[in-house]
């Protein structure tokens, strides 16, 4: 018999979740503005000694992080996994002895389920793929803005820069589980309920990244991330479609108008399915070709719609539901 949740514990889900949503939205800008401010008070040399320090230290993103493990076993995460709830589903062994990119669909509006699943071991990722290492690679302009940086390299989140995918996959030895959103942005901004659909019929850069490298190719699939919230999709060429491509250009993100649970502001509370699916054997080629690209794109494309319709039913879809790889 399922245990009731006391309200305590609901409390401490639903506050695990509005950090999470605060974290996502706002620190980023309150973390730059607090650094500029304190550079116009009595407490400017605070502001001054850490600008100096961020110089120097500018280029560790590019270079593997600034890991704690300490931070990625937060208890909040697991109440933030609770919340949804959200739970990891293993398919096939990951070797300790190679390394894998994991690819993540689809993003949704925050990628709950891939940030919980694969940048926090609230879910179990380790006890399920012991002796491998995962991390999860997102936007480089965030590892620009002073103090946030810190907070997001805590995590053990990389840049998805090309500089640090290479760092990762050539200088950190074996058991890298490397995962990806592969639809980024513009997935995103197909996130609606009851839509499956990812982009990256022309996204093919970390399929010749793992070539380069020799990284097997693993894919997975969220299911429920896109039920977390409601968005408002604009259409095509309307004035606000314009300007969130003008967003996604300019800052590799693009806003999105979306309402949730609780006055529309926290995800709704509905469970997230992480299938990891089983890799794709990709042998090591320092110059692929086109072809060769082309021919492993395909192969993931294939394994990824497998997997989706594997698991569509147990996770709550209907036998009906398709999967749109656009």
């Amino acid at each position: 018999m399922k245990q009731e949740k006391t309200q305590w514990k609901l409390f401490l889900e639903t506050l695990s979740a509005a950090q999470s949503e605060f974290t996502f939205l706002f620190l980023g800008v309150i973390c730059l503005t607090l650094v500029v401010s304190l550079m116009f008070t009595s407490l400017w040399p605070l502001s001054a000694l850490y600008f100096v320090w961020l110089v120097k230290d500018w280029d560790t993103p590019e270079r593997g992080g600034r890991r704690i493990e300490f931070v990625r076993n937060w208890r909040i995460w697991g109440h933030l996994r609770d919340y949804f709830p959200i739970k990891l589903v293993k398919t096939a062994e990951l070797d300790p002895k190679k390394n894998y990119i994991l690819g993540i669909h689809p993003h949704g509006i925050m990628c709950a389920g891939g940030f919980t699943c694969f940048n926090t071991e609230s879910c179990g990722f380790a006890e399920a793929f012991p002796g491998m290492r995962s991390s999860l690679a997102t936007l480089t302009g965030l590892f620009r803005i002073p103090l946030f940086r810190e907070y997001l390299m805590s995590q053990g989140l990389l840049s998805v820069s090309r500089a640090s995918l290479n760092h990762v996959l050539s200088k950190s030895g074996k058991g890298i589980a490397l995962s990806i959103v592969i639809g980024g942005a513009e997935e995103a901004l197909t996130s609606s309920p009851g839509v499956n659909t990812v982009v990256m019929r022309r996204r093919k850069g970390f399929v010749r990244m793992a070539l380069e490298h020799g990284a097997d190719l693993v894919p997975v699939y969220l299911f429920g991330e896109n039920e977390t919230f409601r968005q408002v999709i604009f259409s095509e060429g309307s004035v606000g479609r314009r300007l969130q491509d003008l967003f996604k250009g300019l800052l590799g993100f693009a806003p999105c108008v979306f309402l949730g649970d609780r006055f529309g502001l926290l995800p709704y509370r509905t469970p997230i399915t992480s299938v990891v699916g089983a890799p794709i054997a990709v042998p090591k080629l320092l110059v692929p070709t086109a072809e060769e690209v082309d021919h492993y794109h395909n192969l993931y494309m294939e394994s990824l719609s497998k997997l989706f319709h594997e698991h569509k039913v147990s996770c709550g879809l209907s036998e009906s539901h398709e999967l749109q790889i656009i």
